[in-house]
């Protein structure tokens, strides 16, 4: 039983969220549900869990906010859940933490699909980190692949996961360029339309973090109808 994978479900809609206990846990999964924001976020703090799914709409405490707080401690994989359909939901669900997001029409196969590949991808990332040496430098900038974090002449930046991958997936490519479809390939097991469209504003948001001025960058390029490129430390003066 102990290797069960294990999932909190965070909604207040209790019949939804034994519907999902009972599909998953016949998936072999094993379920437990909270149905408002603090209980949901003092639940996934304490407890180890292979993945959140997290609705956007919770009393006491938001699933934005709720995802916020969790983010500070935790890289437990989320998908979340949007009951509007809203794009701008689903942006910036995507730009303060989540893996995925899924309008609450879903069906129960996609659903656990995407739950299988927030899972995969978390699981490679941990794979990968336990394999080599954690830490790569680029000048002045490090990039921790067993913590997600990013250093900045010594200086923590406040990136998300999906900045932080964005921005490694770049650094690593050793100066060549990405197209947007590359980036997204990088991030996703699947072609967000959503992601698509703001791929600009993922990639100019660490820019901004890492205080790159687009005309004269230090770190990330624009290639014009192409895509994006890293400026290694010997090719910033080029």
């Amino acid at each position: 039983m102990s290797s069960r994978e294990r999932i909190l479900i965070i909604d207040d809609d209790e019949k939804l969220c034994r519907l999902v206990k009972e599909y998953l846990g016949a998936m072999g999964y094993e379920v437990e549900g909270a149905h408002s924001g603090t209980e949901g976020l003092k639940r996934a703090l304490k407890g180890t869990f292979d993945a959140v799914i997290l609705d956007v709409m919770l009393p006491e405490m938001d699933g934005f906010e709720l995802l916020k707080q969790l983010r500070a401690e935790s890289h437990v994989p989320v998908l979340m859940l949007t009951s509007r359909g809203d794009e701008t939901d689903r942006i910036v669900g995507l730009e303060i933490g989540a893996d995925d997001y899924l309008p609450k029409t879903f069906s129960t196969r996609e659903l656990l699909a995407r739950l299988r590949a927030v899972i995969r991808r978390s699981r490679m990332t941990i794979k990968g980190v336990e394999t080599k040496n954690s830490a790569l430098t680029f000048g002045q900038l490090t990039l921790d692949e067993g913590t997600y974090e990013a250093f900045l002449e010594g200086n923590r930046l406040d990136l998300t996961p999906i900045e932080y991958r964005i921005l490694l997936r770049l650094a690593k490519v050793g100066g060549k360029v990405l197209t947007r479809e590359q980036i997204l390939d990088a991030v996703a097991d699947r072609n967000y339309d959503v992601f698509d469209r703001s791929i600009d504003m993922h990639v100019s948001s660490p820019r901004g973090k890492l205080g790159d001025d687009p005309r004269n960058p230090r770190f990330i390029r624009t290639v014009r109808g192409a895509g994006y490129r890293f400026l290694e430390p010997q090719c910033e003066k080029e």
